[in-house]
């Protein structure tokens, strides 16, 4: 499978992400890629033990809080701290673990791969939605 296939696999089967490290600064990368996600028909819950809510959805401290499935982790958080949310992304059985730009960490990578997610690192999952699947912002 190649990348494209890959990455269009994940956005089309992906309804639920849980966005580690959201920021409730509109300003900031993690508010307007989640921003657009909603308004593209995803749900979007926030991990961000700083807030109680954002984007008027229920903050979480910890992705092993969350109630329901998750589909995706999106990680906006430094390279050195992915693998234990990788791990927190392997015990909630999340799909996939997504990496924004910048963020790589090959070992928690293979650690999630391991265990059946599927892994995207160093991508934007606004810019690859919107080159895959469409949707102007």
């Amino acid at each position: 499978m190649d990348d494209t296939q890959k990455l269009s696999g994940i956005l089309r089967l992906t309804r639920v992400i849980a966005v580690v490290g959201l920021s409730a600064n509109s300003s900031r990368p993690s508010n307007y890629v989640s921003r657009y996600m909603i308004d593209h028909g995803y749900r979007i819950i926030p991990v961000n033990p700083a807030y109680p809510e954002i984007l008027g959805q229920q903050c979480y401290a910890s992705l092993k809080d969350i109630a329901e499935p998750v589909d995706m982790v999106d990680c906006f958080r430094r390279s050195e701290e992915i693998m234990s949310i990788a791990e927190d992304a392997i015990a909630i059985g999340a799909r996939s673990l997504w990496m924004q730009i910048g963020v790589i960490n090959e070992a928690a990578a293979a650690k999630a791969s391991a265990s059946g997610l599927q892994v995207v690192m160093d991508r934007c999952v606004k810019i690859e939605h919107m080159r895959l699947i469409g949707g102007a912002y």
